[in-house]
């Protein structure tokens, strides 16, 4: 049901990378579908997500995730907002205990993050643009403003599109070139001409030690090479099934 990072095990934290097990949803959502924006049944994504709030030690009601727009955008959670009202961002920090905030991926890289001293967390939605545009950095730039060090924050990506099955194009690669020329050793040859194999997961793990973090870990699993343990966007896309499902990643502070 779930994977869990060794830097992230923490006394007074809990987090999950949920995996697409131990759920009610049934056909191509099967089984832990937490995606609100899916079209599959939402009391269906309800008891998914209140299976995935217990398991980090929350009530379904203080289980966050946003409105996720592919941006630098980053919130500061301190009360439980309604699911009709979520914020439009791809970061949220908290040091609100008894408060789990989340991000929603089908291949995008999550990254969770706390400062275990601060008691304050964080957690980002990285795909390609959100990490060549700063998510990770403005998600640390948030911690701190509520007393986090990013000396002492440690940060755990999850499941995600791995390099070897994330190809890319021209126009994508230009992009980044322009914007980071430092990223060419992140684009590998691809087999057709002018495409390039993208590693998203090293070049997240990058921008967070530029960032200055040092204490990072990839739990290293591939979103679309494992059909049976988790959703893929890609993976849907290429198999032209009409929806996909889609994970939680998720971390919060134990209640006081």
């Amino acid at each position: 049901m779930m994977v869990k990072a060794a830097t992230l095990s923490l006394p007074g934290i809990s987090h999950a990378f949920f995996t697409r097990e131990g759920g009610v949803s049934e056909g191509i959502y099967d089984s832990l579908n937490g995606g609100t924006g899916s079209d599959d049944a939402p009391a269906r994504v309800a008891k998914n997500r209140a299976r995935m709030a217990a398991a980090v030690g929350v009530g379904p009601q203080r289980f966050l995730t946003a409105y996720q727009i592919h941006s630098p955008q980053v919130v500061i959670a301190e009360t439980p907002w309604p699911g009709d009202a979520r914020p439009r961002a791809d970061g949220i920090v908290t040091r609100m205990p008894g408060l789990a905030i989340g991000v929603s991926t089908a291949d995008c890289g999550p990254v969770l993050l706390a400062d275990p001293q601060a008691r304050v967390i964080g957690a980002a939605h990285s795909g390609w643009r959100g990490a060549l545009f700063g998510v990770v950095e403005a998600t640390v730039a948030a911690m701190e403003r509520l007393g986090a060090a990013r000396e002492r924050i440690r940060a755990a990506l999850g499941p995600m599109i791995r390099q070897p099955n994330y190809e890319v194009g021209p126009d994508l690669i230009d992009r980044f070139a322009a914007e980071d020329p430092g990223s060419a050793g992140f684009f590998a040859p691809a087999q057709r001409p002018e495409h390039a194999l993208f590693d998203l997961g090293g070049y997240v793990a990058a921008r967070l030690r530029r960032a200055g973090i040092a204490q990072i870990e990839d739990v290293g699993f591939c979103t679309y090479a494992d059909p049976r343990r988790f959703y893929s966007y890609r993976r849907a896309t290429h198999r032209a099934e009409a929806d996909y499902g889609r994970h939680i990643n998720a971390i919060a502070l134990a209640a006081e």
